[in-house]
C-alpha cells in the first residue's frame, strides 16, 4: 500500500510525523504494544529529522529532538515505549552497527526511525515503512510505501486521517 502527501512547511512535516505516531499507537490499541521500523530517505535538508521530531513528540517526548549525526543513535525512553532515532549518514562501514549492538535496539515494541538506511545495508532489519521526502519547490512531498501487513495498517490509518 502506498500513500503520497504534500507538506507545505516545517510545521506540516512535524504534524505529519505526529500522525505516524498516532497510527502506530492506534495499531497498538488493538494488538498490544507493537513497534515499527521506518526507513527515511531524502536529500540533505529534505526534512527527515523534522519528520522524526514529529514522530518522537507524537509519542510524548517534551524536549528537544536532534539529529544523531555523530552518535548514530539518539534514544528516547518514554513511558509508553522506546523510540530510537538513527542517522547513518556518517557511518563509514556498516559493520560498525554490529559493534554497537544494533540488533538490541530493534525490540518488538520499539519504534526505530532510520535516516540513510542504505548505509547500514546487511545489518538492519526489514522496514515496515519506506518514507521518501522529496523537494517540490519550497514544499516537500512525502511518499510512504508499506513493506508488510504492519506497514499497510499504518498507511491505512494515515490515509483515513490525513
Amino acid at each position: 500500500m502506498d500513500f503520497e502527501h504534500h507538506l507545505a512547511d516545517e510545521s506540516a512535516t512535524v504534524a505529519f510525523g505526529g500522525l505516524i505516531a498516532r497510527a502506530i499507537n492506534e495499531m497498538n490499541q488493538s494488538d498490544g504494544v507493537i513497534g515499527a521500523t521506518l526507513y527515511l530517505n531524502g536529500q540533505l535538508g529534505a526534512g527527515k529529522t523534522t519528520l522524526t521530531r514529529g514522530i518522537v513528540t507524537g509519542f510524548g517526548h517534551q524536549g528537544r529532538v536532534k539529529s544523531p549525526t555523530y552518535t548514530l543513535v539518539e534514544p528516547y525512553q518514554l513511558s509508553s515505549r522506546n523510540v530510537y532515532h538513527f542517522d547513518l549518514y556518517r557511518l563509514s562501514d556498516p559493520e560498525e552497527l554490529e559493534f554497537m549492538g544494533i540488533r538490541d535496539y530493534f525490540a518488538p515494541d520499539a519504534v526505530c526511525v532510520v535516516e540513510w538506511p542504505e548505509r547500514g545495508e546487511g545489518f538492519l532489519p526489514v522496514a515496515d515503512l519506506l518514507v521518501d521526502l522529496v523537494y517540490v519547490g519550497e514544499q516537500r512531498l512525502v511518499k510512504i510505501q508499506s513493506c508488510n501487513d504492519k506497514g499497510a495498517a499504518i498507511v491505512s490509518f494515515i490515509t483515513h486521517n490525513c
